[in-house]
């Protein structure tokens, strides 16, 4: 038995031992995030090396869906929606694919970003964008597979993919103007109903004027018109803080129906508990 055990240990170690080996990978990941304007561009990919291998028309065949990498989906997420070759692709995460062709490529945004490169049976619902962008030849070799951004402007930037001796320029138009007027106009409109809101719930906690907090907690309940039932039920513990029970019980009330409502069991008990409280003589 104690034969038995020592082996079982020996083995143990060997598999932690073996786990613990690092390898540089074939084709390393690489992670890439650069603002365009005001939108958030974020890159996720593989780089696989020539390795003195004929890339183009060879190991990646011309006419054929390329998984524009290695490994996994290599992505391309943006927190705004932008325009490529006149069409709008939705904010979002998206696999890249390209059909590379001798004078120009496919460039496709899969809304599927889960694949092991290539799609097993590839949907045309799941196209977002699908677009065709001439390439560019360069005067150098590129070793590894590089996505870059580059040539940036506050209204557009290009994604670049570049192999070999081939640069294949992706611009993508990002809304600057529309995100920055939409901020100017919400910060020069003054405050909204959220923010009311913390400030209401600052006061309370803070024990701090009660009377600004059901001022703050009134406007904020005003501003949003779907009355959400923490409004009014902050607002009720302000009222109960103030001494208007009465106030704070019907205003409990409101908030108790909002949530039974929004199946809010949380709120509903904190509601009925309070009414309970405020209802004793």
């Amino acid at each position: 038995m104690r034969k038995i055990i020592i082996a079982l240990a020996l083995m143990i170690a060997s598999i932690t031992i073996e786990a613990q080996v690092k390898t540089p990978q074939p084709s390393p990941k690489a992670m890439l995030a650069q603002v365009v304007g005001l939108t958030d561009v974020a890159v996720d990919y593989s780089r696989p090396s020539a390795k003195g291998r004929v890339i183009f028309g060879d190991l990646v065949p011309f006419g054929k869906l390329w998984r524009t990498g290695a490994n996994a989906n290599t992505t391309v997420t943006f927190s705004e929606d932008v325009i490529i070759g006149g069409a709008t692709l939705k904010k979002g995460k998206y696999a890249l694919f390209t059909t590379p062709n001798a004078d120009n490529w496919e460039v496709i945004f899969y809304t599927d970003t889960d694949n092991w490169g290539t799609p097993e049976t590839f949907s045309d619902a799941k196209v977002a964008l699908k677009t065709n962008i001439k390439t560019e030849a360069l005067n150098r070799n590129v070793e590894s597979f590089t996505i870059s951004i580059n040539n940036l402007d506050n209204n557009f930037g290009h994604l670049e993919l570049s192999w070999e001796k081939t640069l294949v320029a992706i611009k993508f138009e990002v809304p600057t103007q529309k995100t920055a007027i939409a901020s100017i106009e919400k910060a020069l409109g003054g405050p909204v109903a959220g923010d009311y809101f913390s400030s209401a719930q600052y006061f309370y906690q803070s024990n701090g004027d009660m009377n600004k907090a059901l001022a703050y907690v009134n406007k904020a309940l005003e501003l949003n018109k779907e009355k959400p039932f923490w409004y009014s039920r902050q607002k009720s513990l302000i009222q109960a803080k103030l001494g208007d029970k009465k106030g704070a019980i019907e205003t409990a009330k409101l908030s108790l129906a909002a949530a039974q409502v929004a199946k809010n069991n949380d709120y509903v008990k904190m509601n009925n508990d309070s009414i309970a409280e405020w209802s004793k003589k």
